[in-house]
């Protein structure tokens, strides 16, 4: 039984008896004219099937304790083949998957129809779907769609929300998923490396971009885990800040956000370095203060601690730490972020709160950071921890982050 039939049996056990799930593997949508936006797969069927196709549907179900899983992808096309490649053959999904019963998305309607009359006799029958939705206005998914078709047409029927389930499952990441979120913080390494090498002043932001998507298209690695935030100076201060289309000045220091992936898992790493190669007195003086932070977090995350607990540390770390600094505001004017948030096929991957006990296999960011708009400064440091039984390891200690061994690193590649 391979990695993807486990976790699918663990779905089938959450749920319990008399239930069925559907997943969607999603569609990229249309762009403009011919051209569609790139398709990106629903990360919760590709966690359940390791499938990385458009338009392909996942149905389990258990009856009176009896348990099928059945996939639905799109026929094989000839003509199809010859403009943009060949479909995906049932035996390959089938391979891939380790799901016998592979049908035509054609197929889709009527074995729902047969499960239903198979069930209707069933009085608490459940539909699991993933009913995910971040924004009130957002456009309806492909599951909320077919959700609202079966419930038009057998109203009587349950649908619940799979998160939970899936939240319970994601949140602990086994050894292939490190493995990969390993390899993941390795090429961004490697991106970092050569964005220090490239920087100097007069340089745009968006140089330093194109450095790093270089560095992820030789690693072979086609998908940035997010938007790269690459900010020099007071752009810094903005936590989101994207443009990335400003001149580098000589004196400012440069934050870049960012990350590679590795098999959709997600590296999410923040660095900051001087434009000219040498943090100023004052730079360094902040940079140390997040860098203490940073340890503060390191030295707590553990299994039973929380994210909201952590972030709490550091607050009052700063609150008896700034005003030495001549920094006499309200902490939340210099840091308004939380320090942590889970890490895995999505970068603010699926969990269950930030009051949630953190648990031996999870993966966390450690993010601290200070932004002094009227100074310019704007530093973060993040690196990517694994909880493990007896603390944290962090998975991204080869990423140089002391600033003297910046200096010394850039001063010594300046291209």
């Amino acid at each position: 039984m391979n990695l993807y039939s486990n976790r699918r049996n663990k779905v089938l056990k959450a749920i319990s008896d008399n239930a069925a799930v559907m997943l969607f593997s999603g569609k990229a949508p249309m762009r403009s004219e011919d051209e569609a936006y790139p398709f990106t797969v629903d990360r919760n069927f590709y966690y359940l099937t390791g499938l990385d196709k458009e338009e392909m549907v996942l149905l389990m179900y258990t009856i009176d304790g009896i348990s099928r899983q059945t996939l639905f992808i799109q026929p094989y096309d000839e003509t199809m083949a010859r403009w943009v490649g060949g479909r995906m053959l049932k035996e390959e999904a089938s391979e891939i998957s380790e799901i016998e019963d592979v049908r035509d998305i054609s197929e889709l309607d009527d074995v729902i129809a047969s499960l239903m009359n198979r069930t209707r006799r069933i009085r608490s029958f459940s539909f699991f779907f993933d009913f995910w939705h971040y924004e009130m206005e957002q456009s309806d998914t492909l599951a909320s769609r077919y959700a609202k078709k079966l419930k038009d047409r057998y109203p009587y029927i349950n649908t619940q929300d799979l998160f939970t389930i899936m939240a319970g499952l994601r949140l602990l990441k086994d050894e292939y998923e490190i493995s990969c979120i390993r390899k993941a913080i390795h090429t961004t390494n490697i991106g970092i490396q050569q964005m220090m090498r490239t920087i100097k002043p007069g340089i745009n932001e968006m140089s330093l971009e194109g450095v790093f998507n270089f560095v992820l298209a030789q690693s072979l690695c086609n998908e940035n885990a997010f938007k790269t935030i690459a900010a020099s100076g007071k752009r810094a201060t903005i936590l989101h800040y994207s443009d990335n289309n400003q001149i580098v000045g000589d004196d400012e220091l440069f934050l870049c956000d960012l990350g590679a992936t590795y098999d959709h898992y997600c590296a999410d790493i923040s660095r900051t370095f001087p434009a000219n190669g040498h943090f100023s007195e004052r730079q360094k003086e902040i940079y140390q203060i997040v860098l203490r932070a940073q340890q503060i977090v390191k030295e707590n995350a553990r299994v039973g601690a929380n994210m909201r607990d952590l972030n709490k540390m550091v607050v009052d770390f700063y609150r008896n730490e700034l005003p030495l600094h001549g920094l006499k505001k309200d902490v939340s004017e210099y840091y308004f972020h939380s320090v942590s948030h889970h890490l895995g096929l999505d970068t603010h991957d699926i969990d269950g709160g930030l009051g949630t006990a953190l648990q031996a296999g999870n993966v966390i960011t450690n993010e601290p950071g200070l932004y002094i708009a009227d100074e310019g400064i704007g530093i973060r440091i993040e690196d990517d921890l694994l909880i493990t039984g007896t603390g944290c390891e962090v998975l991204s200690a080869e990423i140089i982050k002391d600033p003297d061994e910046i200096e010394a690193f850039m001063n010594s590649n300046q291209q």
